[in-house]
């Protein structure tokens, strides 16, 4: 079939391991909380506090098919409904994030899978699987430390735990030189691989478009790409 844009992508450890979907969800639904509290003041009436942004949460639903289908199915040679099951719960078994990607729709989240039923062969459809997915942003939190000579009086003392974002956290895998190019990549996933900021795909284009050539989406597996080395520094 011809070439989507839309490509769903889980992974774990650092990308380490990949799992794109065969089948894309009809729809998605994604959900961005405000916290508002509503309150009443004396002589004013109701007013509305404004509060903080929730943690994003994204739902959908599709099915993982025993054979290939090129009305449906997004790319051949896929794992089988058993193998993509398995790989899931085991990430989720691990009590770690995972990273839900949607390339053209904006979404690239760490996330805990929140629920993951699945239905085993419908009728009509033996072999297949099909399943729910439940996903809540996950937020990474830091702990400070204090050195023992910067410990304050027991009085005054108090310990404090902050929240960082993803690319405020110092990446401490070290930045390659070049990068193959394996089937499923783009640049906006090699970029947030190897800088944390998927933003950055601009520049590892321009370092390679005499290699890439003027559509920045025509990847090829086996390309190499040049990659410069001041991954931290913007």
């Amino acid at each position: 079939m011809a070439n989507n844009p839309i490509e769903f992508w889980l992974s774990y450890n650092n990308s380490e391991e990949k799992l794109r979907l065969p089948v894309n969800p009809e729809t998605i639904e994604v959900t961005s909380p405000f916290g508002y509290e509503d309150v009443e003041v004396t002589r004013i009436g109701e007013y509305t506090i404004i509060g903080e942004r929730g943690l994003r949460e994204v739902s959908f639903s599709s099915f993982f098919p025993r054979d290939y289908n090129p009305s449906f199915c997004e790319y051949e040679n896929f794992p089988s409904p058993r193998e993509c099951v398995d790989t899931i719960e085991r990430w989720r078994d691990t009590r770690r994030p995972i990273r839900l990607t949607i390339t053209g729709a904006g979404v690239n989240l760490a996330v805990t899978l929140r629920d993951f039923p699945i239905e085993p062969e419908r009728a009509g459809n033996p072999g297949d699987i099909y399943y729910e997915m439940s996903f809540k942003q996950y937020r990474f939190i830091s702990f400070n430390s204090v050195r023992q000579d910067e410990q304050p009086a027991p009085e005054t003392g108090t310990s404090s735990v902050s929240t960082t974002s993803e690319s405020d956290r110092e990446d401490p895998r070290q930045q390659p030189n070049t990068y193959d190019v394996k089937s499923g990549d783009t640049l906006w996933d090699i970029a947030n691989d190897i800088y944390g900021d998927g933003g950055r795909w601009r520049d590892i284009y321009a370092e390679n478009e005499d290699v890439i050539g003027k559509d920045p989406d025509a990847l090829s597996p086996g390309m190499t790409l040049e990659i410069s080395g001041n991954g931290g520094d913007s």
